[in-house]
């Protein structure tokens, strides 16, 4: 019998590549995304001190919009983290899909994230 891969066994292999590849530093953080069936947030990370500067996600009390798993919420989740970091005066930052493909609610964060004003 033929099984099926595991997707998120993959997608974590597909991470950890990419992550051996890109770190965040102070002038220049890393904006991690995570994406679940119900839900999707991002973080912006300093990976040299081990801190998250900025963060936002579609659970926050004031996200303002009634379904979650939706491109319109992972644009919005972009332009709450966008303006999350610029009031820390963060401009640029180095994007991680976290494995994912650049495609639906992750191009929409990207996406929504660039037009707010974050660089990358």
């Amino acid at each position: 019998m033929i099984t099926k891969p595991d997707k998120n066994k993959t997608r974590k292999k597909r991470h950890a590549r990419v992550r051996s590849k890109i770190t965040g530093t102070e002038t220049r953080p890393r904006l991690n995304v995570f994406r679940s069936n119900k839900n999707i947030y991002a973080q912006i990370i300093d990976d040299m001190n081990g801190v998250t500067l900025a963060s936002a996600s579609s659970k926050d009390k004031d996200f303002g919009l009634e379904s979650t798993n939706t491109v319109e919420a992972a644009a919005k989740v972009g332009e709450l983290v966008a303006k999350r970091a610029a009031d820390k005066g963060l401009k640029s930052v180095v994007f991680d899909r976290g494995g994912y493909l650049y495609h639906g609610r992750i191009k929409a964060l990207a996406e929504s994230a660039r037009e707010n004003g974050l660089e990358f």
